[in-house]
């Protein structure tokens, strides 16, 4: 007689990988179906529109879509946007995290400036960061420092508090193990508090990576003369639609492959940590 956990265990059981790509690339190929037919005038006119060719206006037409990407490649217009709005990604993201990383071992091995500086800390993270983008311009100008200025900004937050409580949440008994053995602070922090808190940074990394992204995307939205984010904003400027929608699916594809790497680079410093399939299979 079979047992009702096995049964349970084998109902949540994820299908092979091949089949989950299968399905994934299925509903992607929904998605852009279901596009090209609410936006297509001689398939299906949208309800709402007395004009059927308005929808087209409203949402695209991802055929254009498509093809105004692969124009932007083939003539190359658009690797310096692309390559501008990588850097500035890539040096909020890193300048952020380390800031993060080392304001938050800081305070958590503080209590004392911890408990002064706690009020600032919540009321700077409680701040819209965009409203500060028009300042940054005036410090730093319009090129890519403001934007990674404030792409900073975004970033820090998600990481100091990660590390703040990774580090917060050490065991005490680990911690008085460790001092039992003679441990100094130093190697306390390096073999104790470092690997307690680097499964909290990573996950803040996925966050931290996008909110990097959005830094850089926003600040270039609201004043620069190159970036991706710039030619969204141009395009709005003369209601080109289909050149808006390419810009915001080719920084998708891109916020996906930072994501990307940054997952890899987890896997490889946490080898240790068990892998949702491989718990899976343990079970």
């Amino acid at each position: 007689m079979r047992s009702s956990s096995g049964d349970k265990s084998r109902r949540g059981a994820l299908p092979p990988a091949w089949r989950l790509y299968l399905y994934q690339v299925l509903v992607l190929a929904a998605v852009f179906g279901g596009w090209y037919a609410l936006t297509s005038p001689t398939l299906l006119p949208p309800i709402y529109f007395d004009d059927p060719n308005k929808a087209a206006f409203f949402f695209g037409e991802p055929v254009q879509v498509l093809s105004r990407i692969w124009n932007w490649f083939r003539t190359g217009e658009i690797w310096e946007h692309l390559w501008v709005t990588l850097v500035e990604t890539l040096l909020a993201f890193v300048i952020g995290t380390v800031f993060g990383v080392v304001v938050g071992l800081w305070l958590a091995l503080s209590p004392l400036a911890s408990a002064i500086l706690d009020p600032y800390i919540k009321a700077a993270n409680a701040m819209p960061r965009v409203i500060l983008a028009p300042i940054f311009f005036i410090w730093f100008g319009l090129g890519i420092a403001s934007k990674v200025a404030l792409g900073v900004t975004l970033v820090f937050f998600i990481v100091f508090f990660n590390v703040y409580q990774g580090v917060r949440e050490v065991s005490p008994i680990v911690l008085a193990n460790a001092r039992m053995l003679g441990a100094s602070r130093r190697q306390l922090l390096r073999h104790v508090y470092l690997p307690s808190a680097l499964s909290w940074v990573f996950a803040s990394l996925h966050n931290s990576v996008g909110l990097a992204f959005v830094g850089a995307v926003v600040g270039e939205y609201l004043g620069s003369a190159k970036g991706v984010g710039y030619l969204i904003h141009q395009a709005e400027g003369v209601f080109d639609i289909n050149t808006v929608f390419a810009g915001i699916l080719l920084l998708t594809v891109l916020a996906l492959f930072l994501d990307w790497a940054v997952g890899m680079v987890e896997r490889r410093l946490m080898v240790w940590q068990p892998r949702h399939g491989e718990t899976e299979r343990q079970a």
